[in-house]
C-alpha cells in the first residue's frame, strides 16, 4: 500500500519486536515520543505513567506510544484520547488516528465522534472527525454501533484487516459502508503486540500491509 508513515525504519523494528518477544516483557507507560506529545497537558516523556482520569495529545507531525494495563496505542498528531472507566476500560477518541492492541478476553470500549466500538481482544485502527469515522478491525472482534442509529450495529470478526468501516453521521444513506485498509502497519501492530509480551495472531515476519 502507499503512503504509509512508518514510526520505525523497517529492520529496526524487525530487531526491536524480536527483541521484545524473546523477553515477553511489558514496558508499561509512555514508550516513546515523537514531537510535541502530552499527558494532562505536561510534555510527555519515557517511563510516564498513564492512568485512568488522564488526557493524552499530540500536536502536528507528533506521535506517542504507551501501554495502559495490558493494552497499548499508537497516537497519530493532532489526536486527542481520555482514559476512563473504572479500570481504564473505556477510552474516547475525540479526534485524530489511534492504533491500539487490547488484551485478549477483556472487554473494553471505546468512543470516537459518531462511533461506540465495543472490544473483545482485539488489534484496533480508528480514524475520527467531524464527518466520518474509520474503523479497521485488524483482528478479533469488535461491536461497530452507530452513535446516530445504534439499531444498524454490526459485529465484526476478522483475522488480518478484512473488514474496514467507515461510520457515517444521521443523514448518510448508511449508517455504515466499506473502506479500504488505511494509514497502519502489520510492523506497528507487531510492536504494539510486543509491548505487553504479545504476538498478533498474523506471522509478525511475513506481512503483507
Amino acid at each position: 500500500m502507499t503512503g504509509r508513515r512508518r514510526f520505525l525504519a523497517g529492520g529496526a523494528a524487525l530487531l526491536l519486536v524480536r527483541d521484545a518477544l524473546a523477553a515477553g516483557t511489558v514496558d508499561k507507560g509512555v514508550h516513546r515520543v515523537q514531537g510535541d506529545a502530552r499527558v494532562n497537558g505536561a510534555p510527555a516523556r519515557r517511563g510516564m505513567d498513564v492512568r485512568v482520569g488522564d488526557v493524552v495529545t499530540t500536536g502536528a507531525a507528533s506521535q506517542i506510544i504507551f501501554v495502559v494495563n495490558r493494552d497499548a496505542f499508537l497516537m497519530r498528531s493532532q489526536a486527542r484520547l481520555e482514559v476512563g472507566g473504572a479500570a481504564a476500560d473505556v477510552f474516547r477518541i475525540v479526534t485524530g488516528a489511534l492504533l491500539s492492541v487490547f488484551q485478549p478476553g477483556a472487554g473494553k470500549t471505546l468512543r470516537a465522534q459518531n462511533a461506540t466500538i465495543g472490544i473483545r481482544g482485539t488489534g484496533l485502527y480508528v480514524e475520527t472527525g467531524p464527518g466520518k469515522t474509520y474503523v479497521c478491525t485488524c483482528y478479533g472482534e469488535v461491536e461497530i454501533v452507530p452513535t446516530d442509529d445504534p439499531s444498524q450495529a454490526e459485529t465484526v470478526r476478522t483475522r488480518h484487516h478484512e473488514q474496514p468501516r467507515y461510520v457515517l453521521p444521521k443523514g448518510a444513506p448508511r449508517m455504515m459502508m466499506k473502506a479500504p485498509v488505511l494509514n497502519h502497519t502489520d510492523d506497528e501492530l507487531t510492536l504494539l503486540e510486543s509491548l505487553v509480551g504479545r504476538s498478533p495472531p498474523f506471522d509478525p515476519f511475513e506481512r503483507s500491509y
